[in-house]
């Protein structure tokens, strides 16, 4: 079920470049350091390499309830992150509201006498 598929591989010849031969009357110095090929060569046949097998992964049941529980942990840990840290706003607004609210009656009072 979770092997993966891999396509068959390309099995088609390499395209066949032709080879320039090189005339016999053509003279090389010593010191070029070419090789003279033959006339008449045939390239050589490129290698194919086989498809890789790679071994599927198998979990077992224990594994399973391993990887189970390991998610249940994560989604736990975030929602309670996640959790206090709305808490941790919402008690900023309410510290707020109520140091807005005491700074209100200290000014009312100050301004009435």
């Amino acid at each position: 079920m979770f092997t993966p598929k891999y396509p068959t591989p390309d099995t088609a010849p390499a395209p066949v470049v032709p080879l320039i031969p090189m005339p016999s009357s053509t003279v090389h110095p010593p010191a070029c350091g070419c090789q003279r090929t033959p006339a008449v060569t045939t390239p050589a046949p490129t290698p194919v390499s086989a498809p890789v097998s790679r071994s599927a992964v198998q979990l077992t049941p224990g594994s399973l309830a391993v990887v189970i529980a390991g998610g249940a942990g994560v989604v736990l840990v975030v929602g309670a992150v996640l959790v206090s840290m709305l808490l941790a706003v919402a008690i900023t607004g309410v510290s707020v509201a109520l140091c807005a609210v005491v700074l209100r009656s200290l000014l009312r009072n100050h301004q009435g006498r």
